[in-house]
């Protein structure tokens, strides 16, 4: 899911992580919505958000707009140089160190957060952590997959489809049907575990508030654990058949 790369990453790699990632991206959102009522996943908005505050002269408002744009950025940024650091030594290990780190941040955030009654200051910080730590994702899955994948927001998977399903029309010849299917299914396979993180997000959030982060987090090590038993199969076997 996680160390397979170019032409050795298949279609059931990217939708393993497509999923996995979409539905974590998911909770995550409707978390910061509920928890902070800001956007957490992506920074379209707050582009306008910081524009709208300009206008009105809300000088320190728009400065937090932009500085949650900052977030993001640091937090794709980061992602990408701790993955770079780690791949000259150990390449099968270069996405360890960001996941563990967006694990760290969002169960940093659920245990450490102000369950309720949260201050306009500390709400700032806790979007500010969780805008960096889907930076971290956005930007790791964007590079393991080359693009194919984006799982922290959905403006351009619903361009994507849109233009996709109206090539279904145009598409004669039977590979290429097969492929663009295969993408169709890919993008409708994101939005909706995205969907459905939300939506069980928003229902876990009534009960467990910012520890619904815990949820988040345990599904990142799920899937860190799931590609470190694989690596060790896959090691073991080739041990067992070239001694």
């Amino acid at each position: 899911m996680f160390r397979h790369k170019g032409k050795n990453r298949t279609f059931i790699h990217n939708l393993r992580l497509a999923t996995l990632l979409s539905f974590v991206a998911g909770i995550v959102n409707i978390t910061g919505v509920l928890a902070v009522k800001t956007l957490t996943t992506n920074v379209t908005g707050h582009f306008a958000y910081f524009a709208e505050e300009l206008m009105l002269n809300n000088y320190s408002a728009a400065i937090t707009f932009f500085i949650f744009t900052l977030f993001f950025l640091i937090g794709a940024f980061t992602s990408n140089f701790l993955s770079e650091l780690v791949s000259g030594k150990y390449p099968d290990l270069s996405h360890v160190v960001p996941i563990s780190l967006e694990i760290l941040v969002l169960t940093s955030v659920a245990l450490f957060g102000v369950p309720s009654d949260i201050s306009i200051f500390q709400g700032k910080i806790i979007a500010f952590c969780m805008l960096f730590s889907m930076g971290i994702q956005n930007s790791l899955v964007t590079k393991i997959s080359q693009a194919t994948v984006r799982t922290t927001h959905l403006t351009g998977l619903f361009t994507d489809l849109g233009i996709e399903l109206s090539q279904l029309f145009f598409y004669k010849k039977a590979d290429e049907v097969t492929k663009l299917k295969t993408s169709i299914y890919l993008r409708f396979s994101i939005i909706s575990f995205f969907f459905i993180g939300c939506v069980s997000g928003g229902f876990m959030y009534q009960k467990m508030e910012l520890k619904t982060l815990l949820i988040a987090s345990f599904f990142l090590f799920v899937a860190l654990f799931y590609d470190y038993m694989r690596l060790t199969y896959f090691a073991i076997k080739r041990k067992k058949f070239n001694p």
